[in-house]
């Protein structure tokens, strides 16, 4: 990237709404702890030093706002402007994100719930975003995907043509934007912004992700995030 004079203006939109359901706790699985510390404050700290983000939005359901409000000044998170209410689904939540991000270039969106991304993978797709226009970080499928009918098999798909796609996602801002109008008036829910930038035909970029870069949504991911953790930090 430039240098930070002549860098863009970035804001990262937490996405933290989601409603936990194969957690199987009461809790949010952004509130539980990882290695003694929330899940959403770690998602947010790599946001939060990155030297090329300037402001942070976390979208939070609307019982757990004041909870995440309280961890953002507890953690001195201090890029963190807003924390706002979220939406029925992610892509609803995501567009309220982009609606309280102040005036900014690039928009980095990211799932509450990936706690071990890297300043690496932020920068990755911010640079590829600056001249690309959007950007997803992935990783080579290792096992063999099939496409099912029922209980049969229908086709044994090419694994070097496959990637999982993580966040952080990076887009233009005015993009990510459009996009996200277009698929409100058409109707369509996307499982990615990527979906949706994609459906205006404009091209994405894929870098180099992690699979330490996972989404936490089970008991077993928490507790391998934990060991990851754990190694990482000792």
């Amino acid at each position: 990237m430039k240098a930070k004079a002549q860098r863009p203006r970035v804001a990262a939109v937490i996405a933290a709404a989601g409603r936990s359901a194969r957690m199987g706790q009461g809790t949010p699985k952004v509130l539980l702890s990882l290695h003694q510390v929330p899940v959403i404050v770690r998602s947010i700290l790599p946001f939060h030093h990155s030297a090329w983000v300037d402001e942070i939005v976390v979208v939070a359901t609307e019982a757990s706002i004041e909870r995440v409000r309280e961890l953002v000044g507890r953690y001195g998170l201090g890029k963190v402007s807003a924390v706002v209410a979220g939406g029925l689904k992610r892509q609803q939540s995501v567009a309220l994100g982009l609606r309280a991000v102040g005036s900014c270039d690039l928009v980095l969106v990211h799932d509450g719930a990936r706690a071990l991304v890297t300043a690496d993978i932020i920068e990755r797709v911010l640079e590829a975003a600056q001249e690309h226009g959007a950007a997803v970080p992935a990783i080579p499928v290792r096992d063999t995907i099939k496409r099912v009918d029922g209980e049969r098999v229908a086709e044994t798909l090419n694994r070097d043509e496959l990637r999982a796609v993580q966040t952080p996602q990076a887009f233009r801002y005015a993009l990510l934007v459009e996009a996200h109008e277009r698929a409100r008036s058409d109707g369509f829910y996307g499982t990615d912004d990527a979906t949706l930038v994609e459906r205006l035909g404009h091209p994405v970029v894929v870098v180099p992700g992690s699979p330490e870069n996972l989404k936490i949504t089970t008991p077993e991911d928490l507790a391998i995030a934990e060991a990851l953790l754990q190694w990482r930090e000792g």
